[in-house]
C-alpha cells in the first residue's frame, strides 16, 4: 500500500508537481465538483485521468491512507501532507530558521508588516517600472508561499514548509539545500 502511495508521489513529482502549486493543480484537476475535497469516486477518476492505473482495491487503500480524519473525503491538506516528499531534520531546521527571521513580530504568521524590514521590494522589476506599489510586491511575495485555497496575505509556518518541501524535492544533498537556504535568507 505504501508502494502505491510512493508511486503516486513519484508520478506527481515527475510531472513537475514537486511544489505546493503543482500538487494544488493536481488536486483541483481531480476535484470535479469544486468542493475543495475529493470523495473516493473523484479520487479514482482522478487517478485514471492522471494515468495511474492502480485498480479499485489499491485506489481504495491509497484513499484510506490519505483520508487522515476518516471523513470519507480528502481535503487539500490531507492530500498535500501525504504526497509532499519527506524532509530531513536538517532541512526542517533551516526552513524554521528562515521563517523565524521573516516573522519579525514572533506571532507565528508572516504578514506585510513583517516583510517591510526584511524584504526589499524596491529591486522588484514591477516596482522599478512603476507597475506595482510596494504593497503589491509584498502581497505577490507572500502569495507564492500560500496554499492555493487560502490566499489571505498571511503565511503560516505550515505554508512555508509546504513551499520549501517542493524546493527540497529537487535538491538531493542536505548540505546543498541548507547552504542554499542560508544564503537566500542570510541566516
Amino acid at each position: 500500500m505504501a508502494d502505491a502511495l510512493e508511486e503516486l508521489r513519484q508520478q506527481c513529482l515527475s510531472r513537475g508537481a514537486a511544489g505546493i502549486k503543482g500538487l494544488g493543480r493536481t488536486f483541483r484537476i481531480m476535484d470535479d465538483d469544486g468542493s475543495k475535497s475529493l470523495d473516493l469516486q473523484e479520487f479514482q477518476k482522478g487517478l485514471e485521468t492522471y494515468g495511474m492505473c492502480v485498480g479499485n482495491e489499491k485506489a481504495k487503500q491509497i484513499f484510506t491512507m490519505l483520508d487522515k480524519d476518516g471523513s470519507g473525503t480528502i481535503d487539500f491538506n490531507e492530500f498535500l501532507e501525504k504526497l509532499r516528499p519527506p524532509m530531513s531534520s536538517a532541512r526542517m531546521q533551516v526552513i524554521k530558521q528562515a521563517f523565524q527571521k521573516l516573522d519579525r513580530t514572533g506571532d507565528g504568521v508572516v504578514t506585510m508588516e513583517d516583510l517591510q524590514g526584511v524584504y526589499n521590494s524596491k529591486h522588484h522589476p514591477k516596482y522599478k517600472s512603476g507597475q506595482w506599489t510596494e504593497e503589491q510586491v509584498f502581497l505577490s511575495f507572500l502569495e507564492s508561499f500560500e496554499s492555493p485555497y487560502e490566499k489571505d496575505g498571511k503565511v503560516t509556518l505550515e505554508e512555508f514548509v509546504n513551499y520549501y518541501s517542493g524546493v527540497s524535492a529537487s535538491i538531493d544533498s542536505d548540505d546543498y539545500f541548507v547552504t542554499m537556504m542560508k544564503n537566500a535568507w542570510k541566516l
